[in-house]
């Protein structure tokens, strides 16, 4: 009670309410732990990971990639080397590489001497008879499907100096006409062999010459015959087969 200045006593003022703890004080007063500034503090610093964690996933993802790009480069280089290899055997008749043997070569270079003009091998492989020729003096080219193959003729012919004197190209034999040339030799296997006949009898001149290697064409006779098994080498002159074939 207040007593007044007219001497009664007068009741006195209530007193202020009291102030609301902080939000972060109530909650852990009730049980609820850290304040939520800290709470959140504390989520942000356990999301980033270990600085060592992290570094090793970068790498990780490094390795994975580099190993991708050399599984996909093996991948492609072996397609890029083994198609012009494989794609020949598909084809319905196949002229498949086989390098010439010494012996061969030899018996071919002998049923070239005495010759003149050019010198065509039909399905040159690594350009061994084209070059051979060019260092006996002939202008000589090879036609072959393979490039890898052509390529490696050119650098071949290149090594041995006659890269003047020996051209090789890439086509297909069914597509090119050896009418130019004026002596044709060929290594051929028995299934290509008549077409090939049919071939040369409407392209070349009455002076050239066809010397066939392993096989020798099925309806011709052959004017020379050199070698023996693998090495044997039939000659075909085509003004004494056309001579042959206007006799009565």
């Amino acid at each position: 009670m207040v007593e007044s200045t007219s001497g009664f006593l007068l009741p006195s003022p209530p007193p202020p309410p009291p102030r609301p703890p902080p939000a972060g004080t109530l909650a852990m007063e009730r049980g609820g732990g850290a304040p939520p500034e800290t709470l959140r503090e504390e989520g942000q610093l356990g999301c980033v990971p270990p600085p060592g964690l992290e570094a090793s996933c970068v790498k990780k993802s490094s390795w994975g990639f580099l190993f991708t790009g050399i599984v996909g480069g093996t991948l492609v280089a072996v397609y890029a080397v083994a198609t012009p290899f494989i794609t020949p055997a598909l084809r319905r008749i196949c002229l498949p590489f086989v390098p010439a043997t010494t012996k061969q070569i030899e018996n071919v270079v002998k049923m070239l001497r005495g010759r003149r003009g050019s010198v065509v091998d039909v399905g040159s492989g690594d350009g061994r008879i084209v070059i051979a020729a060019a260092k006996e003096g002939f202008a000589a080219a090879g036609y072959e499907l393979n490039p890898w193959l052509v390529w490696y003729s050119r650098y071949r012919a290149w090594r041995e100096g006659v890269q003047g004197s020996a051209k090789f190209y890439i086509s297909d034999l069914w597509k090119v006409s050896f009418s130019q040339y004026s002596n044709v030799v060929i290594f051929g296997v028995p299934q290509m062999m008549p077409q090939l006949e049919k071939k040369l009898e409407l392209e070349l001149e009455d002076n050239a010459r066809v010397i066939a290697c392993r096989f020798p064409f099925p309806h011709w006779t052959p004017d020379q015959v050199t070698g023996e098994g693998i090495d044997t080498v039939w000659a075909y002159d085509m003004s004494t087969f056309r001579g042959r074939e206007t006799r009565p």
